[in-house]
């Protein structure tokens, strides 16, 4: 009888550790596919450093830094907790959020128009415009404009998007706008009567525990930043702690399409509040129904979410062929990314300063479809 029950004890115990391997699927994958993908990507000069993170579920599996700052010899090596230019993820992370946050307490809608808040956007057709159309970047805005070839401050860039003329009618045609997100921004400040920077940090960074998470990073820390690009046409400088686009910078870093800076581990807990349906800890930051909608494709236009970008299914993803179109993220010029995978679960944030030495590197658009489906082979198949 004794053997009997020792026997079925470890039966039980057995099936509970294949149990809480399945359940961690870090126990078992083999990541040094991935590794050499990225050191082969430093050879290659794709960029000269980068921090890889991705996970599933609730669980960060991997987390690894590479490289270095620049491609010169001696140059400090990237770690784990380096601070990169998001560029555009800020337009996710940063701008979007805000909007869902004030969407979710009712203080805006997305069929607001944007004059409601900002009256001086009243000339050129621009009336019609609302935050829906923002956020689809259908406004008929233009895509960008140089602006530190004309102008010297943010007074003057803000001044000419609220006067500017539209390419199209609003909701005609899909054209990814800067300007739109700008004009966004201004919505935002307008309704919480604070500067984007202080509404997020007090609504969410603060939350999330991204202290790593910034805008205009201070003297203190900028060696903690990985440089940008040598910019030798306005500035006449490297690049480093300060934000790579010329737009946010002429807005004093605070921007709505761009100027947020973060670690990788920042990112990851902005990730898994979104993958718990909006929860972190025991605080509620977005509703989930608000996520569920804002991550989806909205329409046959584009593929693009509110805010966010979905996965395409007929064409170029930066997420490759082999996460599910019930995902969406988010590219950045400076060679940053997210991608999250609503089906598998599977989240994939890569940061680089692809745009080092010069912008016109852009051979990180092969590679990154490239390496997100090797890693949606290594932990999902």
């Amino acid at each position: 009888m004794k053997l009997s029950i020792t026997f079925y004890y470890l039966i039980f115990l057995s099936i509970i550790i294949v149990n809480s391997c399945a359940f961690n699927p870090g126990t078992s994958i083999n990541t040094s596919i991935i590794d050499n993908e990225i050191s082969t990507a430093i050879k290659d000069s794709i960029f000269p450093g980068a921090v890889l993170l991705f996970g599933q579920n609730d669980q960060v599996l991997y987390h690894k830094a590479f490289g270095n700052y620049t491609y010169e010899k001696n140059s400090t090596a990237v770690k784990k907790t380096s601070i990169f230019d998001l560029a555009s993820v800020s337009k996710v992370v940063a701008t979007t959020s805000a909007a869902m946050i004030l969407y979710d307490r009712k203080e805006l809608f997305l069929d607001d128009k944007v004059i409601k808040y900002l009256s001086e956007f009243d000339n050129n057709e621009k009336a019609k415009i609302s935050i829906r159309n923002l956020l689809l970047h259908n406004s008929g805005l233009p895509a960008f404009k140089k602006y530190y070839d004309e102008f010297s401050s943010a007074e003057e860039v803000v001044n000419d998007i609220m006067h500017i003329g539209l390419l199209h009618a609003p909701g005609e045609k899909y054209i990814y706008s800067d300007l739109g997100m700008i004009a966004l921004q201004k919505v935002i400040e307008k309704i919480t009567e604070m500067s984007l920077d202080e509404f997020l940090n007090k609504n969410l960074f603060n939350y999330l525990e991204m202290h790593h998470t910034m805008y205009n990073p201070s003297n203190e820390i900028k060696n903690k930043c990985v440089p940008t690009e040598l910019d030798d046409f306005w500035r006449m400088r490297l690049l480093q702690g300060e934000v790579h686009d010329e737009r946010a910078y002429l807005l004093n870093g605070v921007a709505g399409h761009a100027g947020l800076f973060s670690t990788a581990k920042d990112l990851s807990n902005f990730v898994l509040m979104l993958l718990n349906e909006g929860m972190y800890g025991n605080e509620q930051i977005i509703k989930s129904k608000t996520i569920d909608l804002w991550t989806t494709k909205q329409s046959d236009q584009s593929d693009r979410g509110l805010g966010w970008d979905t996965k395409s299914v007929n064409g170029y993803s930066s997420a490759g062929k082999m996460f599910s179109k019930n995902s969406f993220g988010h590219t950045g010029y400076t060679g940053t990314s997210i991608w999250v995978d609503k089906d598998s679960k599977l989240f994939v944030i890569l940061l680089t300063n692809r745009v080092h030495p010069k912008r016109t590197n852009r051979k990180i658009v092969k590679f990154r479809p490239k390496l997100h489906d090797i890693i949606y082979k290594t932990v999902v198949n």
